[in-house]
């Protein structure tokens, strides 16, 4: 077993490998930034060296400054969590180089799984289902305007090098081909320093489902089943579940079949992801995330297997812990991302202080943060603050489980996304499992916040006081000094003593 790790990475996913490797007994070493010198995953490890100012660039994204660490802390292994280097193939090939256990993939299959392109290559050869259009880059407007035909409209151009909807735009006519190529080859070389897109048909409602995988150092693959991952918000997902309320018996094996069959193709080491896209009864390719996923935990529970101890057996060199047959897979869970971001006010950042933290407890429920009261959140990161997950018998009781978990969550100081997630809970469609990549589009009642009972309430007396007081101060005005008429209300109470309403309650 790996006897001391560097979790190069911050936050909830940091104190998850955290802890998961103190239970294996392994030494953890944190970095931080200026901006998390106090945050959760530094206090929790064994060990934690700065590295840096808050600016990512700078600290977190420097494989130079993570690795003197790791040579100072005398560590034997580097785990990336997900976001930040945990896929970029040059980050592995540097800790390989340094001598040290990257709990990954390979550099190659990061490499290749990286590039949309390759990857829609290399599973079209395996003969895994993928989305009609194109393998190769597309060179210009015109070139994106021919290929969209050929594919048949609507199509979508895609960066190659990324992921994450960026460098992404949906084309429904050739007029627009043109414009839609040159704002996503932009759009792909500012956030992946990698102009390239190609094109592919767009699926107008699919569901978005992944199947989680892992392999090992002696050529077996498994799969740990899939997760419904439909209900997004620009391509950045919002509620994960496992199972997926979808699929049924047979599309469930023929699909994580198809997964295990494309991690065989890139001899897959360690943890990752398939994603497919459903519709209409077939199901095609998407991507490999060749990482550990935000949406783990909901795996986790409904396998009973802990995904970060067996990424560290991997890593260590030891087989699989079971065969395909003995993983079972038994009830539901669904997990929440709480991001600190106004829902009802076009998802706008916030940043503050947390200023107060109430988690929830009690069967059934699991929180991941990384997080605590008094942390900073600012705009220097990811938004996530943690995930809010719950799991039940079946997906009634983990959805009254999640309902009753976010009655109880309380975070202060900061906006999330609680109260949105906490909606969808309720909804009709949700409940019934008619998902789509489409479900907030086609839901903008969401979106509409709600005045509370209170407010309601304090209005209408509000509005009382002041008829009641307009026809008194008619009938028996009152004089002051030199005959000015005086008004009922004074400032701090108002007629009668009551409060004065200031308008932003």
């Amino acid at each position: 077993m790996i006897e001391s790790v560097l979790v190069a990475n911050r936050g909830e996913i940091a104190l998850r490998v955290i802890r998961g490797a103190r239970e294996l007994g392994i030494r953890t070493v944190a970095v931080f930034s200026d901006a998390d010198r106090g945050s959760p995953h530094v206090q929790h490890a064994d060990e934690a060296y700065p590295i840096g100012p808050a600016r990512a660039s700078a600290s977190y994204l420097n494989i130079a400054r993570l690795l003197e660490v790791a040579e100072r802390a005398r560590v034997r292994a580097v785990h990336p969590g997900y976001g930040f280097l945990a896929e970029r193939a040059d980050f592995a090939e540097a800790v390989a180089g340094a001598g040290l256990t990257f709990v990954g993939p390979s550099a190659s299959t990061i490499r290749a799984m990286g590039d949309k392109t390759e990857a829609r290559r290399r599973m079209a050869a395996a003969g895994v289902p993928v989305v009609p259009g194109t393998t190769e880059p597309i060179a210009s407007g015109p070139k994106a305007r021919e290929a969209a035909e050929t594919v048949g409209f609507p199509v979508v151009l895609k960066a190659a090098a990324g992921g994450g909807g960026k460098g992404m735009r949906v084309v429904r006519m050739a007029e627009e081909a043109s414009g839609a190529f040159t704002a996503a080859v932009r759009e792909a070389e500012a956030a992946f320093g990698d102009g390239r897109v190609y094109v592919e048909r767009f699926l107008e409602r699919p569901r978005h489902i992944e199947v989680q995988l892992f392999g090992d150092a002696h050529g077996n693959v498994v799969h740990l089943f899939e997760r419904e991952c439909s209900i997004q918000r620009r391509h950045q997902k919002l509620v994960e579940e496992a199972p997926s309320p979808l699929l049924n018996p047979d599309e469930r094996r023929r699909m994580g079949d198809a997964a295990v069959q494309a991690a065989r193709a890139v001899k897959y080491l360690g943890a990752g992801t398939v994603e497919f896209l459903y519709q209409d009864g077939e199901f095609f390719f998407l991507e490999m995330n060749t990482r550990l996923q935000v949406e783990h935990p909901v795996t986790e529970l409904v396998t009973g297997i802990d995904l970060v101890e067996w990424q560290f057996r991997v890593a260590s060199g030891e087989v699989l812990p079971l065969l395909q047959a003995e993983i079972p897979l038994r009830a539901h869970a669904i997990e929440c991302r709480i991001t600190s971001e106004s829902p009802f006010d076009g998802f706008l950042p916030a940043t503050g202080t947390i200023s107060e933290l109430v988690l929830p407890d009690g069967p059934g429920v699991r929180w991941d943060g990384g997080i605590a009261r008094g942390s900073e959140i600012g705009l220097h990161y990811d938004p996530l603050l943690g995930k809010l997950i719950s799991h039940g018998s079946d997906r009634s009781s983990a959805i009254r489980r999640m309902r009753r978990a976010f009655t109880e969550l309380r975070i202060g100081g900061v906006a999330t996304s609680a109260p949105l997630l906490a909606r969808i809970m309720e909804e009709p469609d949700f409940l019934a499992g008619r998902l789509s990549t489409a479900y907030l589009t086609e839901h903008p009642g969401l979106f509409t916040p709600d005045v509370p009972a209170a407010a309601r309430d304090a209005v209408v007396a509000a509005a009382a006081l002041l008829e009641h007081e307009r026809r008194h101060s008619r009938a028996a005005p009152r004089i002051g000094p030199g005959g000015a008429r005086l008004s009922p209300w004074r400032r701090g109470l108002g007629a009668h003593g009551f409060p004065e309403l200031d308008g932003s309650r």
